[in-house]
């Protein structure tokens, strides 16, 4: 893969593509440790662009959290979102997500359904619906993927081969701390929800681990699962 995964997203030539944020999660939350989530996950975005000396922040999807109403501050959270990137000299665009209902009561900017990268090869989307655009690898998000090793929880991208359309197709972990993950271990072939997934059990798990510096594929999740 000519791509570069870190701190749960992933780095395609000049862009820097992260899923799931879903701003105001924090006030919904009652972990503990929520308070200072977004300013974590603005802090690991602004850190990310620096490393990577990228000229655009693609958010594929689920910006924001709720879907009804916006809780205070998501506006002013949502602005210094946009700050840390636009700081950076970056160009912030997002596909709308199936929580993003109210995207346009928060941003005036680019907001389309699903978005080319410059490489000729990459379109980025949300992954709830179908693209229209045909492609040689998709990016999305949307099913929050995490596995399970030795009994710790981690969050974790799929990666599958001519999957969808003889087209590769990338699943980002929920860039969002707090968006717990859904564990693949013993989930159905069929057990995910976006139409880009058909069979999970083709997918390969892959798991980052920033502090060690390690990227680890392991083999499709179908031949995998006995071992977990």
């Amino acid at each position: 893969m000519d791509l570069t995964l870190r701190d749960r997203g992933v780095v395609l030539g000049e862009a820097l593509v992260v899923a799931d944020l879903h701003l105001g999660r924090e006030r919904s939350s009652t972990v503990e440790l929520s308070v200072g989530s977004e300013r974590s996950l603005r802090e690991r975005l602004s850190g990310l662009i620096a490393e990577h000396s990228v000229s655009e922040v693609v958010v594929a999807g689920d910006l924001l959290h709720a879907f009804d109403s916006l809780p205070p501050d998501v506006v002013a959270s949502y602005k210094q979102l946009r700050d840390v990137v636009t700081d950076h000299g970056c160009r912030l665009v997002v596909t709308p997500g199936n929580h993003d209902v109210l995207l346009d009561a928060v941003r005036d900017g680019p907001s389309p359904e699903e978005y080319a990268l410059s490489d000729g090869q990459t379109v980025v989307c949300h992954g709830h619906e179908l693209p229209e655009t045909d492609a040689d690898r998709y990016v999305i998000g949307h099913d929050h993927p995490a596995i399970e090793i030795e009994g710790q929880k981690r969050p974790c991208y799929l990666h599958g081969t001519d999957v969808y359309r003889d087209a590769d197709v990338l699943v980002l972990p929920a860039f969002n701390e707090l968006v717990a993950g859904v564990t693949i271990n013993h989930i159905g072939a069929d057990g995910f929800h976006s139409p880009l997934i058909e069979n999970v059990d083709t997918f390969r798990p892959i798991v980052r681990d920033d502090t060690a510096g390690e990227t680890l594929s392991f083999p499709p999740l179908g031949s995998l699962r006995g071992l977990l």
